[in-house]
């Protein structure tokens, strides 16, 4: 995805977040400013860490998954790299706040990224690079 993708896509989840906010699972926002610098550090620190999340995880997963034949645990540890960038991101951002620690980043990133995707598709923002690539040939 490139940088309109992303540019079309911040909006919905800084609102994604929003509504993670609004349910009973311990994240709490301080408002719509803060949504939209939170999704741009979530977005931002998985563009940064995923490779480093990897290796860091990399024997653990291959040990636990068979190398990836037991899919389920390949996606756990997806999870898992999902609630480290989400919690890493409510440490770093003033007015985004996890009240009741992992509980909250595990629901909260579950929930966040769940939701996301829904919109994402829904709104046809999935594939932006693809639908252009698409138009301009």
């Amino acid at each position: 995805m490139g940088l309109i993708g992303w540019l079309l896509q911040w909006p919905v989840r800084a609102l994604v977040l929003l509504l993670v906010a609004a349910m009973p699972l311990g994240v709490e926002l301080a408002g719509f400013q803060a949504a939209l610098v939170s999704a741009a550090t979530i977005g931002l620190l998985g563009t940064l860490l995923i490779l480093p999340l990897k290796l860091v995880l990399a024997l653990p997963w291959a040990l636990t998954s068979l190398g990836g034949l037991i899919a389920p645990v390949s996606w756990l540890f997806d999870w898992l790299i999902t609630v480290i960038l989400f919690a890493l991101a409510a440490s770093l951002i003033d007015g985004f706040r996890l009240k009741h620690g992992l509980r909250s980043a595990v629901l909260g990133a579950v929930a966040y990224s769940v939701i996301s995707a829904v919109f994402i598709r829904v709104l046809g923002l999935a594939d932006v690079g693809v639908i252009r690539a698409m138009a301009a040939g």
